[in-house]
């Protein structure tokens, strides 16, 4: 999934529409995982999906150190270059912790 197809996708959900909205948040973010692979980061967009990513020391056990979590309407924002990753964090729309937690390398979608 790129910019592109992620902006139409989202241009097309209609309002309340729940499940197309979490089909839309699932499918995004594993794109991004697959485009990020590792598992050093934990990326969260509760209730939808949660997704390990970003290389770099695997976490097993407990909370993992690099946990960044966000809403879904915060997460296609960011995805789609609506939001800068710096004004989320900012702004309280992205909670990011540890010292790999920053994705902004990683989003916009290309």
């Amino acid at each position: 999934m790129d910019r592109q197809e992620l902006s139409a996708a989202r241009a097309g959900l209609v309002p309340g529409d729940r499940a197309a909205l979490s089909a839309l948040i699932k499918t995004s973010v594993r794109a991004f995982a697959e485009r990020s692979p590792g598992h050093a980061v934990e990326l969260r967009v509760p209730p939808f999906v949660a997704v390990q990513c970003i290389e770099g020391p695997r976490h097993t056990r407990g909370t993992p150190p690099n946990v960044v979590e966000l809403d879904a309407a915060t997460w296609l924002d960011l995805a789609l270059g609506e939001l800068d990753w710096a004004e989320g964090v900012a702004t309280g729309r992205i909670s990011a912790s540890g010292p790999r937690s920053d994705l902004s390398a990683y989003l916009p979608f290309p």
